[in-house]
């Protein structure tokens, strides 16, 4: 009988800097060998070689395509250079409150407060900010409207929010929405194939348009407080719009190039060819945008949320055609990712 692969294979994962640090195979875990430790999984206890924790690695056996069909039924056709979608437009919350700590237009933010409130969802994983280390990403399960505004924002240091998918379902959540990056989604879709309790709880997937991830203790501690000399509670918020932008509370702007930052990238980032999150629900990103959200719909599940946050008015909605910039951008990004790993 052919032996199944174990936490050799994970290991052997992360020693070849593949790992994308999502925490999947922590989450699943059926024996709770596995623990989240410095970006990686750790091995506590005895493991059995059951095979699942790499049977949901979005690093295990370029399961791109099999996730592809799972959820589409499909794969995409060469001239869908950012994915299969249903529907693209840019957006922007109508919400005054969820604009001011939003990244762009606050679409993210307002899918999960609309969805909540409807029913739609029982809670969501995000990014939440550690209370110790500001700027510092950490997994959070939204459960109320405040707690999902909280976390609005971008951090662009990985937060491994799978890590908390097994607490959630525990905690009795059915309708989970989960809001992550490309690598992320993927695990979350592999997960969803191969282990029905967690496909039964999971509601929702939005994905966060990503080129790639930096280290927090390079960029955020060594970059910007120790080399630029910034306090790291005086910044307000920081995004990526050609150059890495540090906006401070008293308004004034710094910039860093793109290339400066390049040595802080983790390296697994070079084994993901997704910039769109192509296999989530619903895709978004800024691209060029200022103030909006580029928006993809990609599944019925997505549709969903999305239409019923627009009925409520929740949302000011677009056309992608008065936009040609911004599209032009996300082919370019989405291409210079896909040919980095093919």
């Amino acid at each position: 009988m052919e032996e199944k692969p174990g936490f050799d294979e994970l290991n052997e994962i992360v020693l070849k800097g593949q790992c994308a640090s999502c925490g999947a195979c922590v989450a699943v875990c059926p024996i709770n060998v596995l623990s989240y430790e410095k970006g990686k999984p750790n091995l506590v206890g005895k493991c059995t070689s059951c095979g699942i924790c790499v049977r949901v690695c979005p690093r295990y056996k370029s399961p791109f395509a099999e996730a592809e069909n799972f959820v589409f039924g499909r794969q995409r056709k060469p001239e869908e250079e950012f994915g299969i979608y249903k529907k693209a437009v840019v957006a922007r919350s109508a919400d005054a409150e969820i604009l001011e700590r939003s990244q762009d237009g606050g679409v993210v933010t307002t899918l999960l407060v609309s969805a909540l409130e409807s029913g739609l969802i029982d809670g969501a994983i995000v990014s939440g900010i550690d209370p110790n280390n500001p700027w510092k990403p950490l997994p959070l399960l939204a459960r109320t409207r405040s707690e999902i505004v909280s976390s609005a924002g971008t951090r662009y240091s990985l937060s491994p929010g799978l890590t908390l998918l097994k607490s959630a379902v525990a905690a009795g959540l059915s309708k989970i929405a989960f809001v992550g990056t490309p690598c992320q989604i993927l695990a979350v879709r592999r997960i969803q194939k191969s282990l029905p309790k967690y496909a039964r709880s999971i509601a929702l997937t939005i994905g966060l348009f990503c080129t790639e991830n930096f280290y927090y203790e390079g960029l955020m501690v060594e970059k910007i407080q120790k080399e630029l000399g910034i306090n790291l509670n005086d910044v307000k918020k920081v995004n990526i719009k050609g150059k890495f932008l540090v906006l401070l509370k008293s308004g004034e702007v710094k910039e860093i190039s793109l290339k400066d930052l390049v040595r802080f990238t983790m390296p697994s980032c070079h084994n993901c060819g997704d910039f769109s999150a192509e296999l989530a629900d619903i895709s978004c990103g800024g691209v060029g945008l200022d103030g909006k959200t580029y928006t993809l719909i990609r599944t019925d599940k997505g549709t969903a949320v999305f239409d019923d946050a627009v009925r409520k008015g929740l949302l000011k909605v677009e056309p992608v055609e008065s936009f040609p910039l911004p599209t032009k951008i996300l082919l370019k990004l989405s291409r210079d990712k896909r040919n980095r790993v093919t």
